[in-house]
């Protein structure tokens, strides 16, 4: 699981680092001293995991989470047990006091490695096109219909979900959801997209062996030589 520290104390960090250094299970990829800072490489990295400070300069550890949209598990660690309460109100992980204990910590990572292992054989099944997915950009969410989906496109570290009139980002790579997604259904076009082939209403030669797919939604896609030969195979009978 990869974990990042966000303490505004060095010696802090340090300390927590060391700790964790006894669990294989986790990789500390970054630290960060401020709010700020700690939003950037949230959606840079991408983390498992963040152990959170509270109280630190400028923002607070619970002014961040309530910035971040596509939020990793937080465990709380701080030296101050009054603000318990309202970290699990925004559905904090744990909450952990210091100086922290070996033992302490461990749980945490207990629990977390089991959670890890169950979300992971639950993403090894696929979703349907006739399964609902949640999205989130921002303050605005959808619950969406797979079939209703006709393009997924990569953008940097997000990705543009094309449904009705709605193009929302949220935080995922192709890659990932290339895993979850029926391959029947939606078909790997190229590096940067994703579609949904009942959503496709012509299909034209290209440039060097390629395909150029229009859909539905006015939508074209360029499909490359390698994927061409791949699509007409599971096209044809």
């Amino acid at each position: 699981m990869k974990a990042i520290i966000i303490d505004d104390e060095r010696l802090a960090r340090q300390e927590l680092k060391n700790l964790l250094a006894a669990h294989k299970e986790i990789e500390v990829i970054a630290e960060c001293n401020n709010a700020q800072s700690a939003k950037e490489k949230i959606a840079e990295l991408n983390p498992d995991v963040i152990f959170l400070d509270i109280q630190m300069p400028g923002k607070t550890g619970l002014e961040l989470i309530e910035e971040v949209s596509a939020l990793p598990d937080v465990v709380f660690v701080t030296a101050y047990d009054e603000y318990a309460i309202k970290a699990f109100e925004v559905n904090a992980y744990d909450y952990l006091l210091k100086p922290v204990s070996p033992e302490r910590l461990a749980e945490t990572i207990k629990k977390l490695t089991l959670k890890e292992s169950s979300e992971r054989k639950e993403n090894n099944t696929p979703l349907t096109e006739n399964d609902q997915v949640f999205i989130k950009d921002g303050e605005k969410t959808w619950f969406v219909r797979l079939s209703n989906i006709r393009l997924f496109e990569s953008e940097g570290n997000y990705v543009r979900v094309y449904f009705d009139n709605f193009r929302p980002l949220i935080l995922r790579s192709l890659n990932s959801l290339e895993e979850r997604l029926d391959e029947k259904t939606f078909f790997r076009a190229s590096r940067k997209h994703i579609v949904n082939l009942s959503w496709v209403e012509s299909i034209e030669t290209w440039f060097n062996g390629g395909l150029m797919v229009k859909l539905k939604g006015g939508q074209e896609i360029e499909i490359s030589r390698r994927q061409a030969v791949k699509l007409k195979d599971m096209m044809s009978l």
